[in-house]
């Protein structure tokens, strides 16, 4: 009786890592979709103060009156949420299966080299994850000044808070800057490793030109998403960004 059931269970198994990484792959996928919008919000860093501030302000007031103040803000926001916790629970459940599977020691040098690919895209994760935890501290929940130099009215414009300055007075800060170009890096290795391995479970290599194609389009679009975040930061400290 055990040993007929064995292979149902095996299947049943196989069919929900199959379902997890799908999962995986449309979550990341999303994120991958966010990650591009919010760094070409961030270049609009170079039009100035104005053109940065009307920016933040009209995401708040997108749809309107149909939604209401910050109604779509808080929708994105949702689903960026709900597209991380799916994200990560996946990981951690294929992460916990693999461990339990990897029971024979053989093929040691292609099993180590798995292995070391596999750490870095787990804990580069993990270091994105605390990340965008202080990012939402800083920039959205808590607006955390981390520059001594500006006061909170420094960071006020007609009474209100400018997005544009609070953002000049972080990346003035050297460790603030040092931090992000890390956070950066981190991001480019893990979108390089994820969306290639994205198109891979959504069958997007199953030819070599397929795959030569989802490798240099993994590649292209992590190296555009990471300079592109690290580029305003870089011109801020620079004095190519003033105020």
């Amino acid at each position: 009786m055990a040993t007929s059931t064995l292979p149902a269970r095996q299947d049943t198994s196989r069919r929900s890592s199959i379902t997890m990484k799908v999962i995986m792959a449309i979550s990341g996928l999303y994120l991958v979709f966010f990650v591009l919008f919010h760094m070409y919000g961030n270049l609009k860093l170079f039009a100035g103060q104005a053109a940065f501030d009307e920016y933040a302000h009209h995401l708040r007031t997108m749809f309107m009156p149909i939604l209401p103040h910050s109604g779509f803000l808080w929708i994105f926001r949702l689903t960026l949420l709900v597209a991380v916790v799916a994200h990560v629970w996946a990981a951690i459940q294929l992460t916990g299966r693999a461990h339990a599977a990897r029971k024979d020691r053989y093929a040691v040098k292609r099993t180590v080299r798995a292995t070391l690919a596999s750490r870095t895209m787990r804990w580069g994760g993990v270091a994105l994850v605390v990340f965008i935890v202080w990012h939402l501290l800083h920039f959205t929940i808590a607006k955390i000044n981390v520059n001594s130099g500006y006061s909170e009215a420094d960071l006020m414009v007609g009474g209100h808070e400018s997005p544009f300055l609070l953002t000049f007075a972080a990346f003035s800060t050297w460790w603030m800057t040092l931090l992000y170009l890390l956070a950066m890096v981190a991001l480019g290795m893990h979108l390089r490793h994820g969306i290639y391995s994205s198109i891979q479970t959504l069958g997007g290599t199953n030819t070599k030109r397929a795959n030569r194609t989802a490798n240099l389009v993994s590649i292209a679009l992590a190296l555009v998403i990471a300079v592109g975040f690290v580029v305003p930061p870089l011109a801020i400290v620079l004095g190519i960004i003033g105020k």
